[in-house]
């Protein structure tokens, strides 16, 4: 099968030439052996038919690859995985909070701030050298959901509400930097510049290049509850409920699982994923 064959559709609902490179590519960050990418693709190669979704293919690919290797399978979830911490964004804001203090930064969740003209509600708040950075969260539940211009204009005008009242205070410790827009989705080229031209930071799943959401969480082993291929989606739900958000929070209050009454044979198998997902053994 040539990969100009077959059309897909994206979540955008845009059609696009199928290719195999890109399957192999996301298979192979997942951390997939060669052996496994070549099942999955030799498997769902005579099942792909013109204009099949990307959301088929993946659910494909994931199923075969659990069946193989379920560490694996656990990481090419990822993306999945983050929408599946809905449907409020705190689970979100609570993970890019877990985030930011891998690389230094002191957090806050959900912070009241006066501006100059009206008070604001700041998802995070970090502060690192003597600085600090206001961060909005735009937790968005469908794939196809891309964050326009509109965005980071309307996020500039209350961080500057904020800054101006912040940095006149003399009690305050530290010099408020800049205005921080993480979403788990996109944003469009002009929300990009726009950003870069305001002095706004902007982190997505896969923007910045190497350094996007997806980079930050493989590299610090951040993986949401959602990723274990152990739990039942019922589970998950469960956990998160009770502010369970990170898999590595499981290891720390594994006895939430007893509470909620998880067998011991149950509980044995998820703190293995854990720990083989988070590179913990």
């Amino acid at each position: 099968m040539n990969d100009n064959v077959i059309n897909i559709k994206k979540a955008s609902g845009e059609l696009e030439p199928f290719s195999f490179q890109k399957l192999r590519e996301s298979l192979q960050r997942s951390g997939a052996s060669l052996k496994e990418i070549d099942t999955v693709i030799n498997c769902i190669k005579p099942t792909l038919y013109n204009e099949i979704t990307t959301k088929e293919i993946y659910r494909r690919a994931f199923s075969i690859l659990k069946k193989h290797n379920r560490l694996h399978a656990s990481k090419f979830s990822l993306k999945k995985a983050l929408f599946d911490l809905g449907p409020t964004g705190y689970p979100f804001e609570k993970l890019i909070g877990a985030l930011l203090k891998q690389k230094g930064f002191k957090t806050k969740v959900s912070v009241i701030l006066p501006g100059k003209c009206v008070t604001h509600e700041i998802d995070v708040l970090a502060q690192k050298n003597n600085y600090t950075y206001a961060i909005e969260c735009k937790f968005h539940l469908k794939p196809n959901h891309v964050n326009n211009v509109k965005i980071p204009l309307y996020i500039n005008s209350r961080f500057i509400d904020i800054q101006e009242q912040w940095n006149k205070n003399s009690k305050k410790k530290s010099f408020l930097k800049q205005g921080w827009i993480v979403t788990n989705t996109r944003f469009t080229e002009d929300a990009i510049n726009y950003a870069s031209c305001a002095g706004l930071h902007l982190l997505s799943w896969d923007y910045p290049k190497n350094d996007g959401i997806k980079d930050n969480i493989d590299k610090f082993g951040l993986y949401p509850i959602t990723t274990l291929t152990t739990l039942t989606k019922k589970e998950k739900k469960l956990l998160i409920e009770n502010d369970i958000i990170l898999t590595k929070e499981l290891l720390k209050a594994s006895f939430i699982l007893k509470k909620l009454d998880f067998s011991e044979v149950k509980i044995k198998k998820i703190i293995s994923e854990v720990q083989d997902l988070c590179n913990l053994n």
